[in-house]
């Protein structure tokens, strides 16, 4: 199948499989507003982050390895997954014997157990479902995807709202969907049959190791850059203004949704590809209209954040909405990061991801340090914003070393001018802002719609001249 028409396909079926599984996943952040006050959602919102920061270290990131080699046809998908599964054991059972000392930090006190359960769920999940992916069951894990965001939903109204088991409640949905997901996908994917102690090869764990260890710092740095901000925030402005922060991350993340669905594909594609003649070509294409197509998403995003807060969140948290602009912009310097980072996997260079990500890091503490005590949770924002941003402008330079493909910096300016033209009208004009709002949404459709229709136009006319 040509790069671009699988590329396209597989979009689709993921984009289908994740609008269910997204559209329950919105409805949550009006559950979660309601059923738990700021302070409570602070916690909840503390202890996943701490999750997510385990989760790479004691998984030893070896999905992305699992994924890698299991695209790759010079590899046995017998020995990649044994083997992955046997890396993903080791580090189950080093959390197992650290996991009390979780007790001892204080918002995680009466959690240590289930944090616990928590990364190993989400560890079993993961595993299984890149494999899956790898195989090129794309259909299989798109239905997994909606089954387990139902599942999340059913736990989340059972324990919240009718047991009302506050965080507890919470941390037991995630943990239960994870579990019935990964036993759906080996039943499903026929998992047992590639899994044979005998398939453990050592050279193959060296193998996926050298490809995944540098992924741990990587994934340890975005954590950071995650969670730091919340931490500041949490102990100098309150639990309350954490709480209110966390929620304001919920509505920008929606700008994600394009992206996860999309680099769901392309990483895939990114990897079948790597050695192919046409790959710059191949990359310069699908990432300018990958960046058009979240230039629009973000553009209306900003324009709708006001209505959006009104109808996702209870009255608590309307005031989120200050915060979620500047965030916005974050995400969309994330996903475009996300995306270059796409070559360093492909082409096996990892390592470059932890400098990257480590310089994303470190500028997001110190911009913590100075600005948190001086603008409070705006602050915060701003931090993040920038963090992403550059990190965004070292990998779109450092990853030209490895794939030489054009990026038009002038539009990336001028999209970014716009958009930070929206923030600020946003929040300087509460009362007069909707006029300017769309002028800046119509200029921005408008400056980018060429490169998607461009995009599309290439991908029909490969299909009418491939029948």
């Amino acid at each position: 199948m040509d790069k671009y028409k699988k590329l396209a396909a597989n979009t689709l079926i993921f984009a289908i499989g994740s609008f269910g599984s997204k559209l329950i996943n919105i409805l949550l952040i009006k559950l979660h507003t309601i059923y738990l006050e700021p302070s409570l959602f602070s916690q909840k919102d503390l202890i996943e982050q701490t999750a997510n920061f385990l989760i790479p270290i004691f998984s030893f990131s070896i999905a992305e390895a699992i994924i890698r080699y299991g695209i790759d046809k010079g590899y046995n998908n017998k020995q990649v997954f044994s083997t992955g599964v046997a890396i993903a054991m080791l580090g189950a059972t080093a959390l197992a014997l650290l996991s009390p000392l979780f007790n001892f930090v204080p918002y995680l006190n009466g959690y240590g157990f289930i944090l616990y359960i928590y990364v190993y769920t989400s560890c079993f999940r993961s595993v299984c479902s890149q494999f899956v992916r790898a195989k090129g069951q794309v259909k299989l894990f798109a239905v997994d995807g909606i089954l387990a965001t139902l599942s999340i939903l059913l736990f989340n109204v059972l324990f919240l709202v009718v047991l009302k088991w506050g965080v507890l409640g919470y941390l037991l949905s995630i943990i239960l969907s994870d579990f019935c997901s990964g036993i759906f996908l080996c039943i499903m994917g026929n998992l047992s049959r590639y899994f044979d102690i005998k398939s453990i090869r050592p050279e193959i764990f060296k193998l996926m190791m050298k490809y995944s260890l540098p992924l741990i710092p990587t994934a340890i740095m975005w954590s950071i850059t995650s969670v730091s901000d919340r931490i500041f925030i949490r102990y100098i402005n309150g639990a309350e203004a954490n709480g209110l922060y966390s929620a304001a991350t919920k509505i920008p993340n929606l700008i994600s949704i394009v992206s996860t669905i999309f680099f769901q594909a392309w990483n895939m594609s990114a990897i079948s590809e790597n050695d192919s003649k046409h790959i710059t070509k191949f990359y310069t294409t699908v990432f300018s209209a990958y960046q058009s197509v979240m230039y629009i998403a973000t553009a209306f995003l900003i324009a709708l954040i006001c209505p959006l807060t009104k109808l996702l969140m209870s009255d608590n948290y309307y005031e989120s909405y200050k915060y979620m602009p500047l965030l916005s912009l974050a995400v969309l310097m994330l996903s475009f990061s996300q995306f270059l980072s796409s070559v360093y996997n492909a082409t096996q260079h990892t390592k470059n991801s932890f400098f990257t990500s480590l310089a994303a890091a470190g500028t997001n503490i110190v911009l913590n340090i100075i600005l948190i005590p001086k603008w409070g949770v705006q602050g915060a924002a701003f931090a993040t914003f920038v963090s992403y941003f550059i990190c965004y402008m070292i990998r779109i330079f450092d990853t030209k070393r490895y794939i030489n493909f054009y990026t038009d910096h002038m539009k990336v300016l001028m999209n970014m001018l716009v958009l930070g033209g929206m923030s600020a009208v946003l929040l300087i004009m509460p009362d007069g802002w909707i006029d300017y709002l769309i002028a800046g949404v119509c200029f921005i459709t408008i400056v980018n719609f060429s490169a998607v229709i461009k995009t599309l136009k290439q991908i029909i006319s490969r299909r009418k001249s491939s029948q």
